[in-house]
């Protein structure tokens, strides 16, 4: 196959699936990793696809949102490690804020069966999830409920969040950098988690290193106004540097 030709196939599994990603070409095409960089790098030039971390998405698609199941199909192993690790930023006896995404939804799987906590939560898979949790003293935050995301969204979710002050909220994010901060493709989406932001004391974020790089539509926050990220090994030692420079402490698991 001549390069042009796959350039053109790369550009139309990007339109076709959102996104695409250096290993899964490489390996489909039989071609070096190396050989797909180039060849995303050359449609990047053309402006037809925009280059990510670790692939690239359709030129103009800040707004690309995979469904849930989608995403939390996405690198499950990392995710897990991830969840585990937030195990251990729970207060005791505390008040727990869960932002609507896959990883904060396997840390509501993986909370300890002794745990004791007050947790809200505007994300619906969330919610049941904990709903039979003999420890945990569960609430609801309601709203317009988003249906790719399941999350509660808009002003009866804002005016709650904006009554509560709790120990601390477990963010999620569809993207995240030093230079960018937090961004989701959705407005309201991103509205609810800043107002989740602000109201605890103390914000960790939970993101595998794929959404490193990525940029969306609304930007709800900067990485200074995160506590601590806890990501996977995947993510750059340098780029976990300049993200503590931001005053961040960065736990790769």
């Amino acid at each position: 196959m001549y390069a042009a030709e796959r350039q053109q196939e790369i550009l139309r599994l990007a339109h076709e699936s959102g996104r695409v990603e250096v290993l899964p070409l490489a390996a489909e095409f039989e071609v070096t990793a190396e050989t797909v960089r180039r060849d995303l790098k050359t449609l990047d030039r053309a402006g037809l696809l925009r280059r990510v971390h670790g692939g690239a998405i359709p030129a103009g698609r800040l707004d690309f949102e995979p469904d849930l199941s989608e995403r939390e199909a996405t690198a499950p192993d990392e995710k897990d490690r991830i969840a585990k690790a937030a195990v251990e930023e729970l207060p005791q006896d505390g008040s727990v804020l869960l932002d609507a995404g896959s990883t904060t939804g396997r840390l509501a799987a993986a909370l300890p069966v002794g745990s004791t906590l007050t947790v809200l939560t505007h994300a619906l898979s969330l919610a049941a999830r904990l709903a039979d949790h003999p420890g945990i003293d569960l609430h609801i935050v309601g709203g317009r409920v988003r249906h790719r995301t399941r999350a509660a969204v808009d002003a009866w979710a804002l005016r709650t969040y904006g009554e509560i002050n709790a120990d601390v909220a477990f963010i999620a994010s569809n993207g995240f950098s030093a230079e960018n901060g937090l961004t989701t493709p959705d407005l309201a989406e991103a509205a609810v988690k800043r107002a989740v932001m602000g109201a605890a004391r103390r914000v960790v974020l939970l993101a595998d290193s794929t959404k490193f790089g990525q940029e969306h539509f609304a930007r709800f926050g900067s990485l200074a106004d995160v506590d601590v990220l806890i990501t996977d090994t995947g993510l750059d030692p340098d780029d976990a540097s300049a993200i503590e420079r931001q005053g961040t402490q960065v736990r790769r698991v």
